[in-house]
């Protein structure tokens, strides 16, 4: 579990589920957004732990935060690539 800071917004990395490296909003800047599980119910309750103990919702972000995201989540050190581009 770690926390990364964008602007005035800490994440706890635990909660991000997926992640959009590629989108424009328009205006033609670059976003990135982040889906986010946030927990509906009590999760330390374990009879209560069931598929829909999360919901979920997408923040987007843009300009130098976006840039700081994209950055950060392609950066070998904190994602592993899979089909790494080969130039």
């Amino acid at each position: 579990m770690a926390f990364i800071k964008i602007d005035d917004i800490v994440v706890n990395t635990k909660y991000i589920a997926a992640i959009r490296l590629q989108g424009r909003v328009r205006s033609e800047e670059e976003s990135v957004y982040l889906l986010i599980a946030i927990p509906s119910t009590y999760l330390f309750q374990e009879d209560s732990i069931s598929s829909n103990a999360y919901h979920y919702e997408w923040i987007e972000f843009t300009g130098d935060s976006a840039k700081a995201l994209r950055d950060y989540f392609t950066s070998f050190n904190n994602v592993i690539d899979l089909l790494p581009l080969c130039y």
